[in-house]
């Protein structure tokens, strides 16, 4: 029973160190950075360029919708590496095939529907 229970405490305590290396860092930089605050400071700040006008801007959707495409097919390609490797393990092939069938059945569904919804035209 000790080993088991040896696990967590391992975790707990590189957590533990882990929260305090954290706040450490931030009370050491919040007592060592000089603190002067002036007017130019305080102003928005827009990548070195003053701010002119309204702060609203018009973006496409599109390029959203592309990038939430791109997220889905990054995370199909992590879930294939482990896949590979156990598809090789004795006694796991058919099984973990299955499941990476209809793992890819689901996002095949999932690309249809936007080819259908027209999403994945540049026009």
């Amino acid at each position: 029973m000790p080993d088991y229970f040896h696990g967590y405490a391992v975790v707990g305590l590189v957590a533990v160190v882990g929260v305090l290396f954290v706040g450490v860092a931030f009370s050491a930089g919040r007592l060592l950075r000089p603190v002067v605050p002036t007017r130019e400071k305080m102003l928005t700040y827009e990548c070195g360029v003053d701010p002119v006008g309204e702060g609203w801007a018009h973006t496409q959707i599109r390029y959203y919708v592309y990038a939430f495409l791109y997220v889905i097919f990054a995370v199909d390609s992590v879930f294939l590496f482990p896949w590979a490797t156990v598809f090789d393990a004795p006694g796991f092939g058919g099984i973990t095939l299955a499941e990476m069938f209809v793992f890819l059945g689901f996002l095949t569904v999932g690309l249809l529907y936007a080819y259908k919804k027209g999403v994945l035209e540049w026009t």
